[in-house]
């Protein structure tokens, strides 16, 4: 029985004099009009649309949405882990969750109305609910900081650093702790935005370049043509897949021991190979270089040619003047301090930047739109330039307007979560974290709202969350007010957690909330999805990063397979604002000054040139990447990129249609083996066959001492 038959919005067919116009417009011809109007039907989407029923926002919410989102989301979990416990570079997954939502909801459907038992049709509201519920639980892995803030904490990460490591700074992982702390703060952010979404969507008409982007993938999906091309991008992307995961499989056999495996493979040679420039046979960073923009892999490369390619042979060079010549290569005093604590000032200077453009921007167009609003205009002005008179209301946006404004989620819900959250957090997280005192909570609280805007408005705008920047805001704060002989480092990253769940959770929602608007998905259904896919996450990330925790013995180490850089990176932030400038070697603040000012510089002048050669200028925060990672990975997205371009010339529009799903194909694939791959270790089974390379001098040794 077809559930939305008493409830559901029914839209009328259009009105054949929609089109009629005063008389200050005469001036038109009929067949003027006649053009117009077939231009406009062409390109409404709701048109397509409008013979089919919206459903009820309850019928939105189906038993097989969430079991598919469930399913997904542990998938996407762990493709998110190992990006975080790896490189950091998390690339979007929101066209791969809708693809292969709607790949298997409309398998199911298919079956069932080839049986006669279909009872309710796979629509495009129950796609976006499931691509919400996806990325909602993926999003916990990137926000909970399994691999930044909360592994930070650990004495794995502490013993990296000779400073702040003392017992009372450090905190490590369990299961139950992480889902208690990721319950109480993950869903701040949700109740924060919720009344502010008919000002963001509607009156302010945010852009939203990601969530418009997946509605219209979502839309296409469900038409008659778009139908047809998914099903061929899921089997590109099924090929692949399987690709991946045997390939991962293949080169599991020859790691049995330290160094061992393809991913050792000295690919430019030896000394290429002591600086980290090599190909490592990675298909989920080869996938993540056809995702990423070609603007990102080339900074990323030149990134890793100005660090390991000149800068750290250079200061290696100085070794017993910068900085004791018996530190450990990974001791904070030597080498790796440089590494680390300049990659943090690049970070720093590129995110305080954006930080205040965007905070500029919003503040300005809030000004604006506000001062507009009395003059009777609601259109968003664009940089300095004055907002036109608002034009009449496209046929797509009447609709969408109607729909997104008719499930109100009531005001008093979202104020009462969030006072209900915020009691309940400020009573739980200090018997988590007791360096972190309730007042401090209380303060971020305060303070959350407006930087959940900030971060859910700029994101409107131009795409970018500033997640990290406002935990690490978070960071410096509590640090210092908490200050050393009290916990101050392990203060600072918890209120990091803290805030950057909150700000995260907002962007997100908001996003989804545009994604719904154009898919005529219902508020209240899009809320409920988060909600759910964000408590799925809760569990489900906790439960994947133990399982890396327990597998992999040298998590978090460097050099190791999940070196978590990251979380390095989070702690010394942490100790940088608790205990100042002390852990620094030789020089390296000068450098830091040096690089600080400088990613601010290739902003501005980024900001200066223009659309046409901003392309050709490097991104500061991409560059500071392979500062303290290496450039392993940077090799492998440069190939992925090298393919996707070369690909494109030969066939522009086959690469613009399947690249995505080769890309997601490589990913999912490689990151779904790390499952049988933990498993394998924690049964205690090794691979048989360890496959290392060595020059031909210390071959001779080894055969020498063999044969001896």
């Amino acid at each position: 029985m077809d559930r939305s038959n008493n409830s559901a919005h029914r839209r009328e067919p259009h009105p054949s004099n929609e089109y009629e116009h005063s008389t200050n417009t005469t001036k038109k011809t009929q067949d003027e009009l006649l053009v117009q109007q077939q231009e406009e039907e062409v390109q409404s989407v709701e048109r397509i649309f409008e013979s089919k029923e919206v459903p009820s926002w309850q019928s939105q919410l189906t038993l097989r949405a969430f079991f598919v989102s469930f399913v997904l989301g542990i998938l996407f979990t762990f493709i998110v882990m190992k990006l975080n416990l790896t490189t950091g570079i998390i690339p979007s997954l929101n066209v791969s969750a809708g693809l292969l939502g709607f790949f298997f909801v409309k398998t199911w459907t298919k079956f069932l109305e080839k049986s006669g038992m279909l009872k309710q049709p796979f629509t495009r509201q129950e796609n976006t609910v499931i691509q919400t519920c996806v990325v909602a639980t993926s999003g916990i892995a990137f926000s909970g900081g399994f691999g930044s803030y909360l592994f930070g904490m650990s004495d794995v990460v502490a013993k990296q650093s000779t400073q702040a490591n003392a017992a009372d700074n450090i905190k490590n992982p369990s299961l139950g702790w992480m889902m208690g702390f990721l319950f109480v703060v993950s869903f701040l952010g949700l109740f924060s935005v919720v009344p502010l979404r008919k000002i963001m969507i509607i009156d302010f008409k945010l852009i939203y370049p990601s969530g418009t982007a997946t509605a219209h993938l979502i839309n296409s999906f469900h038409t008659p043509q778009g139908a047809k091309l998914a099903k061929k991008q899921v089997k590109a992307l099924g090929k692949f897949f399987t690709f991946s995961f045997l390939w991962g499989f293949f080169q599991w056999f020859f790691t049995g021991g330290d160094g061992c495996g393809f991913v050792k493979f000295p690919t430019f040679g030896l000394k290429a190979y002591e600086n980290t420039f090599y190909f490592d046979f990675s298909a989920t960073y080869v996938g993540a270089g056809m995702i990423c923009p070609y603007l990102i892999n080339i900074s990323l490369l030149v990134g890793a040619i100005l660090s390991w390619g000149i800068m750290w042979p250079l200061i290696e060079d100085r070794k017993g003047h910068w900085y004791p010549a018996d530190q450990s290569p990974s001791s904070l005093h030597g080498i790796q301090g440089y590494r680390v604590f300049i990659a943090i000032a690049m970070i720093l200077g590129d995110g305080l930047y954006n930080f205040i453009k965007v905070l500029g921007r919003t503040l300005y167009g809030t000004y604006c739109q506000f001062c507009e609003k009395r003059a009777g205009s609601s259109v968003l002005p664009v940089g300095a330039r004055a907002s036109p008179a608002e034009a009449p209301l496209s046929y797509d946006d009447q609709i969408r307007t109607e729909l997104f404004l008719k499930d109100q989620i009531p005001t008093w819900v979202a104020v009462a979560g969030y006072i209900i959250i915020v009691i309940l957090s400020t009573i739980t997280l200090p018997h988590i974290f007791h360096q972190l005192r309730w007042y401090y909570i209380v303060v971020i609280y305060i303070f959350a709202p407006v930087l959940a805007f900030c971060n859910a408005y700029g994101c409107g705008l131009t795409d970018w969350s500033l997640t990290s920047m406002y935990g690490k805001l978070a960071i410096y704060t509590i640090g210092a007010w908490a200050g050393s002989a009290h916990g101050g480092v392990l203060a600072g990253l918890a209120a990091c957690g803290v805030m950057m769940n909150i700000v995260s959770t907002a962007s997100d929602l908001t996003q989804d909330f545009k994604t719904g608007y154009m898919t005529l998905a219902s508020p209240r259904s899009m809320f409920i999805s988060q909600i759910i896919g964000t408590a799925m996450g809760c569990v489900i990330s906790p439960c994947v990063f133990w399982l890396f925790y327990k597998a992999f013995h040298d998590l978090g180490v460097p050099g190791s397979e999940y070196p978590a850089p990251n979380a390095l990176v989070f702690r010394n932030m942490s100790i940088l604002g608790v205990e100042g400038f002390s852990a620094l070697p030789n020089n390296c603040l000068t450098l830091c000054y040096v690089f600080f000012l400088g990613a601010i510089a290739i902003n501005a002048v980024r900001d200066a040139v223009g659309k046409n050669k901003v392309k050709y200028i490097p991104l500061p925060m991409a560059m500071a990447i392979p500062f303290y990672l290496g450039s392993y990975f940077v090799i492998d997205m440069c190939l992925g990129s090298l393919i996707l371009f070369v690909w494109t010339k030969i066939n522009k529009a086959k690469a613009d249609a399947f690249g995505p799903a080769v890309a997601s194909g490589l990913i999912c694939g490689d990151g779904i083996w790390t499952l049988p791959s933990s498993i394998l270790a924690l049964s205690g089974v090794n691979p048989p066959i360890c496959m290392k390379f060595l020059s031909r001098k210390d071959n001779i040794r080894v055969d020498s001492f063999i044969n001896s």
